[in-house]
């Protein structure tokens, strides 16, 4: 895992942006294509705006959800087909095909089945995400199912995940926070053949330190990014305080 610590998030995002560009850049001239899954969150959107600033054919990518929660209507701003509207589609134009997780929950298991399908015929590239203040990837909150191959699996979001999504604002209160969500699972973020990680703030020092200095175990998620073939992790100053000693705040 490669380790860039930058000044602020202005910096990641920018840094950040650049390799994932240059790695998508790498699979469309190599085969013509190239499939690329994004997460959303605060911790994403200056990657997202620099990303959008860099120079890539979208008309040759296929883009996917990392994860969705289930039964949030799209039009909600916590919703992943909401966030990547507003940061990344509506700002490249055409994309050579789009993959949102369908959120109804009547649909659970046909959506699962047609994504499974879909990402078993298109192997990831560049998986763009981040960790979670409980140390989760997508939504694979610990303990984490790191045996299952499947690409999306429905899992049962932890308090402390959903707390979390509540202090970034995206939720009024945890009653109004769903407690299931379709993520893609730890195998598939794995076997995408670049990584990377989007991760400032100090509410995420513990968990960045978790990622890099605990035991790999399905009770902290975030370290089976350390059997990543390729990993780029992004931090700030300050979510990197626990990890390097910078304990600034300013």
């Amino acid at each position: 895992m490669k380790v860039t610590i930058c000044d602020n998030r202005k910096q990641l995002g920018y840094q950040a942006a650049q390799e994932g560009a240059y790695f998508i850049n790498q699979a469309i001239s190599e085969r013509g294509e190239a499939n690329v899954v994004f997460v959303t969150g605060k911790s994403q959107v200056m990657t997202l705006f620099h990303l959008t600033q860099q120079n890539v054919d979208w008309t040759k990518v296929n883009i996917y959800h990392l994860d969705e929660f289930i039964g949030i209507e799209q039009s909600s701003m916590a919703s992943s087909y909401s966030f990547l509207n507003e940061y990344l589609l509506s700002k490249i134009g055409k994309v050579k095909s789009y993959h949102p997780i369908d959120s109804c929950k009547d649909n659970v298991s046909k959506t699962i089945e047609a994504l499974n399908k879909e990402l078993n015929a298109h192997p990831l590239d560049v998986a763009f995400i981040c960790i979670g203040e409980n140390g989760h990837l997508a939504f694979n909150d610990p303990p984490a199912d790191f045996d299952t191959t499947d690409p999306y699996i429905l899992v049962n979001l932890e308090r402390r995940s959903r707390k979390q999504q509540v202090s970034e604002g995206w939720f009024k209160n945890l009653d109004d926070v769903p407690e299931e969500a379709i993520t893609m699972s730890v195998s598939q973020i794995l076997s995408s053949k670049h990584i990377i990680v989007s991760c400032p703030d100090q509410r995420k020092a513990k968990a960045v330190a978790a990622c890099l200095f605990e035991d790999i175990s399905p009770l902290s998620p975030s370290s089976a990014l350390r059997y990543a073939a390729s990993c780029s992790l992004y931090l700030d100053r300050l979510s990197s305080c626990l990890v390097f000693g910078d304990r600034r705040t300013n």
